[in-house]
């Protein structure tokens, strides 16, 4: 054999070599845990550190949602913060002080794998789910009578539509959520290696299918929306490249009714409490209120 032949043999393998490592080394980066410690809060919003059993009744410390709860006036209404990959319950403590000073109880909660709630892997809202779950269960026992809403932020959204049995909850924010994993995976190879790098997806979406030891339908959103049994806000930005309006548009089209879309002008894929600010707060607010509250004193 020529040894240009050989050379150009060995640099091919090589290559492939090398995309399949880096392909190894992104799907580490995106489902590796991501534990945290996390701080205690200052006195001006004074907490109960709560640790909610995934499975009813196990007293394996384990197998616990670790959150922090702080209660409103008795008849207000409840709402679960859900935070997004890589992140922890911190992240919700802005939504957390403005619903709690609108009269609201929240739980804030970190996700399997996230924070302090002990995991091996992310697994972009499967697993994730059964701690919404949980959490949602636990607001239900301890808080009987009262009216509860979620509001879940890209991976916490996730979490909550992926729910695989129905949720008990009265109204749903969904904040910067993918309709598909590929979507997602694309998305993002695309904005960190150009459009090329959208070769790399089928193996990225191949080798964290076989990490999670879950089919890739499994963790697609759109799917299991209309199985959502609570009124829906759908947000997202309108300059967010990792879910872009059109995937948010068919997410709204594939929700049941009574569902609302609010596109924030010039939003990203970011905190959008932190860029909208009190239009956040104003319209998130009117939601929650009318499936919370309002809507309970309509004759």
């Amino acid at each position: 054999m020529p040894r240009w032949i050989l050379v150009a043999i060995v640099s091919l393998l090589s290559g492939f070599a090398a995309v399949f490592i880096a392909a190894l080394a992104v799907g580490e980066l995106l489902s590796g845990a991501a534990p945290t410690a996390v701080s205690t809060l200052s006195v001006d919003f004074p907490v109960e550190p709560v640790r909610i059993p995934v499975h009813e009744n196990s007293r394996d410390e384990n197998a616990s949602v670790r959150g922090w709860l702080a209660r409103g006036p008795r008849g207000g209404g409840l709402v679960l913060l859900v935070h997004s990959i890589r992140s922890n319950r911190v992240e919700m403590l802005s939504r957390a002080r403005f619903l709690n000073d609108h009269g609201y109880g929240v739980l804030l909660i970190d996700l399997q794998a996230h924070g302090e709630t002990p995991g091996e892997r992310i697994t972009f809202g499967v697993r994730e789910s059964e701690n919404v779950q949980a959490a949602v269960a636990y607001l239900r026992n301890a808080f009987p009578g009262e009216r509860i809403g979620a509001i879940g932020v890209s991976l916490g959204a996730a979490a909550i539509v992926l729910a695989k049995t129905p949720l008990r909850l009265d109204a749903v924010v969904l904040e910067s959520l993918h309709p598909t994993i590929e979507e997602a995976v694309e998305n993002r190879l695309k904005l960190h290696l150009g459009q090329a790098g959208t070769a790399l997806a089928p193996l990225l979406l191949w080798q964290l299918s076989f990490r999670l030891g879950i089919p890739d339908h499994e963790l697609n959103p759109i799917e299991q929306i209309a199985n959502l049994n609570a009124p829906v806000l759908l947000i997202s930005g309108s300059v967010d490249q990792h879910t872009r309006m059109v995937e948010t548009e068919r997410l709204f089209a594939a929700a049941r009714q009574p569902k609302e879309l609010w596109i924030v002008p010039g939003g990203g894929h970011f905190n959008m409490h932190a860029y909208a600010g009190k239009e956040y707060e104003r319209r998130v607010t009117a939601f929650l209120d009318w499936y919370l509250r309002e809507r309970n004193l309509t004759p």
